[in-house]
């Protein structure tokens, strides 16, 4: 760096690292809400008398909410300031948790999870953009990224645990109030601590037409698969909802390119860099939400797991992740290029994956699934970790949080797909195999029983296989695609628009 450079760059934040402990925390929350509802799941819907048919709108109503409001969140996050948007975000989502955890009735649940979604639409992307702008040196942004993307990573794994123990023990009610906690203490936190850059909002008017048809397109997208997923991928409504997403954001593209004060503004977008991890993640996300999925249902329904134990299981995977992003990536982002890291991580991740296509009735755990799960994490928390530092690097600061919403809607979308897709592989697969053996199906007895599970578990490692070359396809973008070099190596740069986005140095207001 140069002298000027060096004496343009404002003095770092004392509180930074204090404010990563509450950004973390509020991501963790985001992150847990996830999938601590679907380990809760059956006892509320026994409990609230939902039926079977609308039991999925628990889920579908959070991520319909989540997927099509984020870069609307993202872009008032941008226009309101970070912060502000982070703690409106928090008290909004502990609101929505305790009206979801005080549910009398279906419509009660599916009004509070969809308030959920569209509060942690606001609260995500002002975290990730809070950091972006905070954390500006290239080794302290790695320890901090390394601590986000293990929790971004792992997150939903502690969920399973958490879920369990909460449902077990307690109440399915707590898996929601447990959330309160969580959000008062990171809004307190916030207020305290954390200090936006001064000159770092974009005040640009609201894209309105931009909000609408982004989010009525993200909607229908995610709507389309949770449809495929139940009702069939040749379903009237499932290819009206994919043909209506496919126009309307087509349409919002079209927008952004000839308004003044665009939504996205398609520089964030289409920098290759950026662009490479969108990409990459989103697709790394359809696996993980298959794993996450078959192996959930693995453990309890072949194996005779208890949640609680079910959730202890997945503890590999989280020490394989915590490590990967904490002690690999943070450690090498500051030495080699990000490709290095993303690459190799999601093909050591498909390694891991290869493992569970051996999956069998009778497989040992820790002879298969668990040194699986160590190498899935390791894998996974090496490439997120410089994924969501590459997401926002070099960014406009004024475009900070729609960049960070960008990383959200990949994942979200990423998650949509990967649960209808696989999901629908795994139960072809599983009809296949019941065909090809009907008469001993129809047996009944212990007989029949094995055949039942050895149906299921043919279906689950089919769709993991289509797991293992969704990574490669991951590496193979991350390797192509992501040309940058080391931060502040000099190569090619993730600039966000233009070269004078390298040249806003954001101050500290205090």
């Amino acid at each position: 760096m140069s002298k000027t450079a060096a004496s343009l760059a404002p003095a770092a934040d004392p509180s930074r690292w204090k404010a990563l402990v509450f950004i973390a925390l509020a991501q963790l929350m985001v992150v847990l809400d996830a999938t601590i509802v679907n380990i809760a799941l059956p006892s509320a819907q026994t409990d609230l008398g939902i039926s079977d048919a609308n039991r999925q709108w628990v889920i579908t109503a959070y991520a319909l909410a989540f997927g099509g409001l984020l870069l609307f969140g993202g872009r008032i996050a941008d226009k309101w300031g970070r912060k502000n948007a982070f703690i409106v975000g928090l008290i909004g989502f502990a609101l929505a948790s305790a009206l979801g955890g005080a549910a009398n009735g279906q419509a009660m649940m599916l009004g509070a999870r969809a308030l959920q979604g569209a509060f942690g639409a606001l609260l995500a992307p002002a975290a990730l953009s809070l950091l972006a702008v905070m954390f500006t040196d290239a080794k302290e942004r790695a320890k901090a990224f390394g601590i986000y993307g293990a929790i971004a990573g792992g997150g939903g794994a502690v969920g399973l645990i958490l879920g369990g123990f909460l449902t077990e023990y307690l109440n399915w009610r707590w898996t929601f109030f447990v959330n309160i906690p969580f959000a008062i203490v990171a809004a307190a936190g916030a207020w305290m601590v954390i200090r936006e850059p001064a000159g770092s909002r974009n005040r640009a008017p609201l894209d309105i037409p931009g909000v609408v048809l982004s989010t009525t397109g993200l909607v229908a997208l995610v709507y389309g698969f949770t449809r495929a997923e139940s009702a069939g991928w040749s379903n009237a409504v499932t290819v009206a909802m994919f043909a209506a997403s496919a126009v309307l954001l087509a349409a919002f593209v079209l927008v952004e390119s000839k308004v003044k004060s665009p939504l996205l503004p398609l520089r964030v977008l289409l920098e290759r860099n950026r662009g490479g991890v969108y990409l990459s993640l989103g697709l790394a996300v359809i696996s993980m939400f298959g794993l996450f999925l078959f192996l959930t249902y693995y453990l309890q329904v072949v194996k005779g797991f208890s949640p609680v134990k079910t959730g202890f299981a997945f503890l590999p995977m989280i020490a394989g992740m915590i490590t990967g992003s904490t002690q690999i990536g943070a450690r090498l982002m500051t030495r080699v290029p990000p490709r290095l890291l993303m690459g190799p991580g999601f093909l050591v991740a498909g390694l891991g994956m290869l493992l569970l296509t051996q999956l069998e009735v009778g497989s040992s755990y820790p002879a298969l699934i668990l040194p699986a799960q160590l190498l899935l994490g390791l894998g996974m928390g090496t490439a997120f970790m410089p994924a969501m530092s590459l997401a926002t690097h070099g960014v406009n600061p004024a475009d900070a949080g729609v960049a960070s919403a960008m990383v959200n809607t990949s994942q979200q979308v990423g998650g949509a797909i990967g649960t209808a897709l696989l999901n629908t592989i795994a139960a072809s697969a599983t009809t296949a195999y019941l065909a090809d053996h009907a008469a001993e199906a129809a047996a009944g007895g212990p007989a029949g029983q094995l055949i039942q599970a050895q149906a299921m578990v043919e279906g689950y490692a089919s769709a993991i296989w289509w797991a293992v070359g969704i990574l490669i396809a991951s590496s193979v973008i991350a390797l192509t695609l992501i040309n940058t070099g080391r931060p502040g190596a000099g190569g090619p740069v993730a600039s966000g628009s233009g070269e004078e986005a390298e040249l806003k140095v954001p101050v500290i207001a205090h």
